[in-house]
């Protein structure tokens, strides 16, 4: 994923992040902001987190991406930690 991000730029990370976070919504739908710009945020997001965290568990060298799966998956894990806590309200 890192190699097709720095091959097409902004543009690459907005499609991507779109693509994750619409997936990680069909994967786990329920009540959650629902706008396109919340989900491409989703999305990249998921990406960014999949990536510290395989870099700090040794599974990516420094400046390596995480791969699609892996943003699919941190989109996961932000998705539920915001409903966990927007479920405290």
């Amino acid at each position: 994923m890192s190699q097709y991000l720095a091959d097409h730029g902004w543009l690459g990370w907005i499609l991507i992040g779109l693509i994750a976070g619409l997936i990680a919504k069909a994967i786990m739908p329920g009540r959650d902001p629902a706008g396109c710009l919340v989900t491409i945020a989703l999305g990249i997001g998921g990406a960014l987190l999949a990536g510290f965290l395989g870099q700090q568990l040794g599974w990516y060298r420094p400046g390596e991406g995480a791969g699609f799966i892996a943003a699919i998956v941190g989109a996961l894990v932000l998705l539920f930690v915001y409903r966990l806590f927007a479920g405290r309200r």
